[in-house]
């Protein structure tokens, strides 16, 4: 599995960023390979499963994606089972006035689909999908 992690400080409440990257729908607002996410379903404990599109190295790749630990305000773990096999914990901090978001990401690129010449191409835009997600998501919460 390759694992990466990232973070960035977000000049807004941890509520309010919270609140919104938790909701699966914002994903392809501030996320620029992923293209659709559908048959969001939540539970009572704040947990939620999904499927969606994102696109690979020029593929539409279909997966799906369930919440296996969720504490508000604070942390949510996402595991992807099928498309693309990965786990994202996010972590969620206060840091004065704003919010420090923690993501620690490990995955495993479809190797059949995409050929092991591909991997280090694909690692290195990952790496950048990955700076501009949260730069998506700062801008957009410091900018509402």
């Amino acid at each position: 599995m390759i694992k990466m992690h990232k973070s960035i400080f977000i000049n807004a409440p941890v509520e309010k960023v919270f609140a919104y990257v938790e909701d699966p729908s914002n994903l392809p607002e501030v996320w620029p390979s992923m293209s659709e996410v559908t048959n969001i379903k939540s539970d009572a404990d704040g947990k939620k499963n999904y499927d969606w599109t994102y696109k690979m190295a020029g593929l539409n790749i279909k997966g799906h994606s369930e919440t296996l630990e969720y504490e508000a305000n604070k942390r949510i773990v996402v595991y992807n089972p099928k498309g693309i096999e990965s786990k994202f914990t996010w972590d969620y901090m206060p840091e004065g006035d704003g919010t420090r978001i923690n993501v620690e990401v490990e995955y495993n690129i479809p190797l059949p689909v995409l050929g092991k010449l591909a991997e280090s191409i694909i690692v290195k835009q990952n790496e950048k999908e990955a700076d501009t997600l949260l730069a998506n998501v700062k801008s957009k919460m410091e900018n509402q």
